[in-house]
């Protein structure tokens, strides 16, 4: 079986939810697939750069005809194209930021993204497979809510993973995580609590059968 690519994009080290929901689904991974392969990029300590216009127009010249800066912004992208590709799973932590993606997310796309290759193709070199987003968020943004509508982070991930990569999501999404911490949230807590139980357990069995599925 390949290997399953792991992003990270919270800028918390520690202390991060989606990082921990993320253990949860990498420790239930490794007990199905002991000698299973795991690729870590972690962009809140090692962000790719966001996309140039040497890294854009890099894709339309003959490698040859390169500027040094064009040939260097290219090699990122094929680095990390290289890694997306070779992968057979996904696993991917994204907290929502102001009602959106990280920044740092939303760059690796911008690198990962190239039309005619990953992308805008009949026949998309990763449809199909299985990617599971940790997508936790402060409050909550679900229908009911005060702030129902507010949440671009699974819409907009849904169009790219799904729509344009081809990739099977399942979003695992913990809610209500600043309830520990503001006390304007305090009646909160046993429901973000219960959020936070439900993610863990929403981890560990995608992937399961995940695993499952990619060792038959």
């Amino acid at each position: 079986m390949s290997y399953l690519l792991h992003i990270d994009s919270s800028a918390m080290s520690t202390g991060s939810v989606s990082r921990q929901v993320a253990e949860t689904f990498l420790t239930a991974w490794q007990q199905e697939n002991p000698a299973g392969r795991v690729v870590h990029r972690d962009l809140g300590a090692a962000p790719v750069p966001h996309l140039t216009a040497d890294g854009i127009t890099a894709r339309f010249v003959d490698p040859d005809a390169r500027t040094p800066a064009q040939a260097e912004a290219m090699a990122l992208q094929e680095e990390l194209v290289d890694e997306l590709l070779g992968a057979g799973a996904y696993l991917f932590t994204v907290p929502m930021y102001n009602m959106s993606i990280p920044s740092t997310f939303k760059a690796w796309l911008d690198q990962v993204m190239i039309s005619g290759r990953t992308i805008g193709t009949k026949d998309l070199p990763t449809a199909g497979r299985p990617a599971v987003v940790v997508a936790s968020r402060g409050g909550a943004y679900g229908e009911g809510t005060p702030r129902a509508g507010w949440d671009h982070v699974v819409p907009f991930l849904t169009t790219a993973l799904n729509g344009m990569l081809g990739l099977e999501v399942e979003f695992v999404v913990p809610e209500l995580t600043m309830a520990a911490r503001n006390p304007a949230m305090a009646e909160l807590r046993p429901a973000a609590d219960a959020s936070r139980t439900r993610a863990h357990e929403e981890a560990g069995l995608h992937a399961q059968k995940i695993a499952a599925r990619l060792l038959v």
